[in-house]
């Protein structure tokens, strides 16, 4: 029972990081997957790799915060299979810096991304996950959003947005058959953390504050994902998982 037979799922931002291990993930699983990236060289390179061993996985060349790129998505999803199981909400940015740092068009930019699309993308395809009847949004969040972790003003203020989305949504779509659920990773090594986490005045505080002293792989935050998507999850709806690895409750 511990799969995803049968059903059909689309992530955003999923040819890199957390978003990639994902795919992979539900392949192996057995979902039907459509995934999104902004670059065709990065999808044909993970269709190659998924098509390689016999997954079903089809990859778009979408920017999630382009409202023709979303109008793209949902009709790809519509004419192909008629309804969608499961939404992973992964696309996003972040930009660095001191918030006196940000200029309007870097603080707007983060926000539109990070959630703006990510409402708009839900509301759009809120028919097709009622048409199934037993759907499932996951929103890929952070710990930024209940804790100051360096990461940036704007960062912190939309993954929080996103908090509140998931939990109302949980509430208003429960009707619709739809549980909504977010997960928090703290940080987690991809190509986006990549250069961060290779300086050593930024890595050790981080062992430091966490309990199992190291950072987290893309693949345990996937696994988490995964079983949100799951029938067996039946009976969560409207939280967030926090992957820390304690970080979130070691005082000292």
């Amino acid at each position: 029972m511990w799969n995803l037979n049968n059903k059909i799922a689309l992530i955003t931002g999923g040819s890199k990081g957390i978003g990639k291990a994902c795919v992979e993930e539900f392949a192996r699983l057995g979902a039907s997957i459509i995934f999104t990236a902004r670059k065709k060289e990065d999808i044909v390179r993970l269709e190659n790799e998924l098509r390689a061993k016999n997954y079903d996985a089809t990859g778009l060349v979408a920017d999630a915060v382009v409202k023709e790129d979303q109008d793209k998505i949902i009709t790809t999803i519509q004419e192909k299979w008629g309804k969608l199981d499961i939404l992973v909400n992964n696309a996003g940015i972040n930009i660095r810096k001191k918030a006196l740092e940000y200029t309007e068009e870097e603080y707007r930019k983060v926000i539109e991304i990070n959630q703006f699309s990510v409402l708009e993308i839900s509301l759009k395809l809120h028919p097709l996950l009622k048409i199934s009847g037993n759907s499932k949004i996951i929103n890929i969040a952070s710990v930024a959003a209940t804790q100051d972790v360096g990461t940036g003003v704007p960062y912190a203020m939309s993954k929080a947005a996103m908090l509140q989305q998931t939990r109302s949504l949980a509430v208003e779509w429960a009707g619709d058959g739809i549980r909504v659920n977010a997960v928090s990773p703290w940080f987690t090594s991809t190509p986006l953390t990549k250069g961060l986490l290779k300086e050593e005045e930024r890595m050790q505080p981080i062992i430091r504050r966490t309990p199992l002293k190291r950072v987290a792989e893309a693949s345990e935050m996937a696994n988490i994902v995964a079983f949100l998507a799951m029938d067996q999850s039946s009976y969560i709806t409207g939280q967030n998982i926090i992957a820390d690895g304690g970080m979130s409750i070691n005082a000292i």
